[in-house]
């Protein structure tokens, strides 16, 4: 079984633009997520689904300058699709890649938890479920850990029978929607860290995030969630710096 991790990513940001570009400790944004999802011990191969728009050559250049193909063992490649239509995109992304198993996670999340990716994959295969995240019931995880995980066989089902526009531009909206449809799960945690925001979408979400690399990064590049925790435990006031900022709103709170 083939597992694939697609991460959806343009320069196209809104609140904050060319965000997943953005350098952190030496490093753009979106090479830090990446170098995260690469720890987990499941995923087969990183695919950056960016969009044809010429904007976003950007995204396919950082990804060629850091992973060369000639690195098989880092299997990281760009794919360009649809800017509207996600859904087609993440279809065809891993159509061409031949994955049995999709990981979707967005590109505005570099403190993602590559232990729990693979606590979601070790759950999906276990069971005999269509689609497992950390978001689709009661978020108890900080935003910006979301993960999703479906088989190849949904995503192409829900490609066939989606028609509406803002089904095509979330991912995983008729799923959602039409539960009843799908063997779904949600992976839940004893301790409720839905109020932490993880994720970039503004200047203050950015702050927070710069605050906890230049803090652990240095002595320890592949710090973890229990990390940070450490640190917000020691420093408090880290979780306010971000706390005013609302999420955009998708669909049923889908993951950013």
């Amino acid at each position: 079984m083939k597992i694939s991790c697609i991460i959806q990513a343009r320069v196209g940001s809104t609140r904050l633009p060319k965000k997943v570009l953005i350098p952190i400790q030496g490093k753009e944004i979106l090479i830090h997520v990446l170098e995260r999802v690469l720890r987990s011990k499941k995923i087969n191969e990183v695919i950056v689904a960016t969009t044809t728009n010429p904007n976003d050559e950007q995204i396919v250049k950082l990804i060629q300058e850091h992973y060369s193909p000639k690195v098989k063992a880092l299997k990281v490649k760009a794919f360009r699709g649809s800017e509207k239509d996600v859904l087609d995109r993440y279809y065809q992304a891993a159509k061409e890649t031949n994955a049995d198993i999709v990981i979707r996670i967005t590109s505005d999340c570099p403190l993602i938890d590559w232990n729990l990716i693979d606590q979601i994959i070790i759950e999906f295969q276990n069971g005999e479920y269509d689609y497992v995240s950390n978001v689709l019931d009661k978020r108890t995880y900080p935003r910006g850990l979301d993960v999703e995980c479906f088989s190849f066989a949904v995503l192409e089902k829900l490609w066939n029978i989606c028609r509406q526009k803002r089904e095509r531009e979330h991912v995983t909206t008729y799923l959602r929607e039409n539960r009843n449809l799908f063997r779904t799960k949600n992976i839940e945690q004893n301790q409720d860290l839905s109020y932490l925001r993880w994720t970039v979408d503004e200047e203050d979400d950015l702050r927070l995030i710069k605050m906890i690399y230049d803090e652990l990064y240095p002595n320890k590049p592949d710090f973890n969630t229990k990390d940070i925790l450490t640190l917000i435990k020691k420093e408090p006031k880290l979780a306010n710096i971000n706390k005013h900022v609302e999420q955009k709103k998708n669909i049923l709170n889908e993951a950013n």
